[in-house]
């Protein structure tokens, strides 16, 4: 049955949560509902959130859109509201989102006049852009020499110098031996960071802090280059120990005109991927901001950019110089926070761009904010076990809604999060007219925000968000290196002894059998029916907690010999998922989702009442009871056995059966998410097993590899 408050509001929010927010801020430009020049119908080269967002506005002025598809896709959210979507191939994107010349088969096929390419896959391909073009499809981005030019970091950075635009002091040769490389190193100093030429994302990048660790980064940064970008060219920088990452906004159009939509701060990161993003960027001064989207703008024109892009600056705290980092010619993920504080929807500035139209507002001074955005990326990944991509079934969705609030995603409940893309499940945006309350804003949104199915960063983010240092403004890209511990999430946190009792009597109403079933003894019980429930600790361990049903309609609820809850009055409403219950003379509400995980139960819990907290400000807890079917297999492997974190690919192996290992020795190296984990011995021994080879797709548990005693190999 359909959810009314998780399914219905999320739908509502979903598709009118972009311009609701737009209204709340300022819009510039009035939007026109109807065609953009020549372009009626547009194919989007992309999925998930990026594409559902452009079909937004498309809808908004009248503008047909095409999706394509991979086999993995095909009820996806952005597949159902596509005007017309087509499928482009198997799962794996090399297979279906990256194959150009089956994507604009699709567009001469379908007679769509431009092609939006969204971020990431074929959206900085200059060879594609050229191809678009070549077929009469208009490619809504800039000239492939603009691609080209960008896409190198160190040739960037010699145009950028050109253009008098300040560059970080560094090594953009062409002399790439590995000696000859740490020789440069040596040369810059350290810290120095290794960056793919080609990179972007956070791939292909690596910190080095001593000489001694440089070749073996090195080598690890070119593998995860050519796997990722198809080159394994690096430039070295100078690595400046307490920047900030600062980006414009830049446009530019047709007709020679560029101008900058100010700044973002996006400096808390992890592994170089963003975690909060914000607009404007907390403590410039006018001067500082004039002068960075400048140098933006004369970057922009140095290449002739035409569209959307950004130009991004490293600055150092507390000081007010600034360097060129590298230029990302497409839309930003992050966009949504400069839509916000300027007005301006950029997804139909690109379209008009597209049309062959000059720039909607060519006076730069025109163009202000107003108030203040931060935008959080929503992931399906478990903080507590080192952000381990999840995959899994969204059983239960619910983001928070409001003025104000803005969810971007790709994904619906009942929807699957797989193994073969990122695994972003929304963008969560908060607006205000001021930064304390944008922040105000996201945290309590971020309360609200109710995921079952898979670990979320959810609860990283709100620690990140209410960190002291963040709410002060102008952090560095090292604040979660520097508070890490204070924004660590713990595994396993027990839940209290209120939640226990929330989650029991909503099992206990919803009337599912538990582990010993619920069991009537009549008058021996004194007329009560008793429910007993194995609740599963921290350990593995399960603790009984009982509930007698009593003649008023109230529960007894025994959570532990020492805590006993009686007379509880309560009700759970299934079809809303909402618990109301009075324990211990407090009243309670809050959201209720009982799901399963494979035999067990799980019951996850939110507050729904701002400020008030179950026990100690715990407003979230879920638990797990054991089900009524014994004996299940469960997943393990031999003494020394290392499994899968995670599904993925295998892209080394280092050893072989009956080679010799020390503890901590990298055995494998397996890709997921795009991103590389190494497993390492977990003790001395020697190999004495290995579950796959390199080129393997993997499941999360299958044993990889086994390290046995060099006795007992012998």
């Amino acid at each position: 049955p359909k959810n009314s408050r998780s399914q219905k509001n999320a739908f509502i929010m979903i598709r009118t949560g972009l311009h609701r927010a737009l209204r709340s801020s300022h819009l510039l430009i009035p939007s026109r509902t109807m065609a953009v020049g020549s372009i009626d119908k547009i194919i989007i080269a992309n999925r998930g959130e990026i594409a559902c967002r452009v079909m937004d506005t498309c809808r908004k002025l009248g503008v047909k859109t095409v999706a394509v598809y991979s086999e993995a896709d095909a009820n996806s959210r952005h597949v159902q509201e596509a005007d017309e979507a087509y499928c482009v191939g198997p799962a794996e994107a090399k297979d279906s989102y990256l194959r150009a010349e089956k994507v604009l088969e699709v567009a001469n096929a379908t007679g769509a006049k431009a092609l939006h390419p969204g971020y990431g896959f074929l959206s900085e391909n200059a060879s594609f852009a050229d191809a678009c073009n070549s077929a009469g499809v208009t490619f809504m981005g800039p000239p492939s020499s603009a691609i080209e030019a960008m896409g190198s970091k160190s040739n960037s950075k010699e145009i950028m110098i050109a253009a008098g635009v300040p560059c970080t002091p560094g090594y953009h040769g062409d002399d790439q031996e590995p000696e000859k490389l740490k020789a440069h190193a040596d040369d810059v100093g350290y810290p120095v960071l290794i960056k793919a030429v080609m990179g972007g994302g956070g791939k292909g990048m690596r910190l080095v802090h001593k000489p001694e660790d440089f070749l073996e980064s090195l080598e690890s940064c070119k593998r995860e280059s050519i796997n990722s970008f198809g080159d394994d060219k690096v430039l070295l920088e100078r690595y400046l120990t307490a920047p900030r990452h600062v980006e414009v906004q830049i446009f530019g159009d047709t007709h020679g005109n560029a101008v900058h939509l100010h700044e973002r701060d996006c400096s808390v990161q992890r592994r170089h991927q963003k975690v909060l993003e914000e607009a404007p960027a907390p403590g410039l001064d006018q001067t500082l901001r004039e002068r960075m989207g400048e140098a933006a703008v004369k970057a922009a024109k140095a290449v002739n950019y035409v569209g959307a892009g950004t130009v991004e600056f490293l600055m150092e705290a507390g000081t007010d110089d600034f360097f060129f980092c590298e230029m990302n010619t497409r839309l930003q993920v992050e966009h949504p926070v400069t839509e916000l504080v300027t007005g301006v929807d950029l997804v139909e500035w690109q379209l008009r761009i597209a049309a062959g139209e000059p720039l909607p507002i060519l006076d730069q001074d025109q163009i202000k904010t107003k108030g203040h955005a931060i935008e959080a990326r929503i992931y399906a990944e478990n903080p507590a076990r080192n952000f381990l991509p999840a995959t899994g079934h969204l059983f239960h969705l619910s983001p928070p809604t409001g003025e104000g609030v803005r969810v971007d995603t790709g994904v619906r409940q009942g929807d699957d999060v797989s193994v073969f893309y990122d695994p972003m499940i929304s963008k969560l945006i908060c607006y205000d007219e001021n930064r304390e309350k944008a922040i105000d804003k996201l945290l309590a949104s971020l309360k609200e925000y109710e995921v079952v199915g898979m670990p979320t960063n959810i609860p990283f983010v709100e620690k990140c968000a209410a960190h002291e240092a963040f709410r002060k403004g102008g952090v560095t890209t090292g604040f979660l290196e520097i508070y890490a511990d204070d924004v660590q999430i713990p595994e396993g946190v027990e839940a209290s002894d209120t939640a226990k009792g929330l989650a029991a009597l909503a099992l206990a109403i919803e009337g599912i059998k538990s582990t010993n079933g619920f069991v009537d003894n009549g008058f021996r019980l004194h007329g009560r029916a008793q429910r007993i429930l194995n609740f599963k600790s921290n350990d593995d361990t399960t603790s009984q907690i009982n509930v007698w049903s009593n003649r008023d309609g109230s529960y007894d609820i025994e959570v532990s010999p020492d805590k006993v809850f009686t007379n509880v009055k309560g009700s759970y409403d299934v079809a809303n998922r909402t618990i109301t219950a009075v324990i211990d003379n407090k009243a309670f509400k809050a959201s209720a989702v009982i799901s399963n995980d494979g035999n067990d139960r799980v019951v996850s819990l939110w507050s729904q009442e701002a400020g008030k907290f179950f026990e100690d400000k715990e407003y979230y807890a879920a638990m797990t009871v054991e089900g009524d079917i014994v004996g299940a297999s469960v997943g393990s492997g031999a003494a020394g056995a290392v499994l899968s974190p995670m599904p993925g690919k295998i892209v080394s192996v280092n050893y072989a059966v009956g080679d010799v290992v020390k503890a901590g020795d990298v055995v494998m190296i397996l890709e997921a998410m795009k991103m590389e984990h190494p497993l390492i011995a977990p003790g001395d021994g020697v190999i004495g097993s290995l579950g796959g080879g390199e080129g393997d797709l993997i499941q999360d548990g299958q044993q990889l590899f086994v390290v046995e005693a060099e006795e007992v190999a012998a």
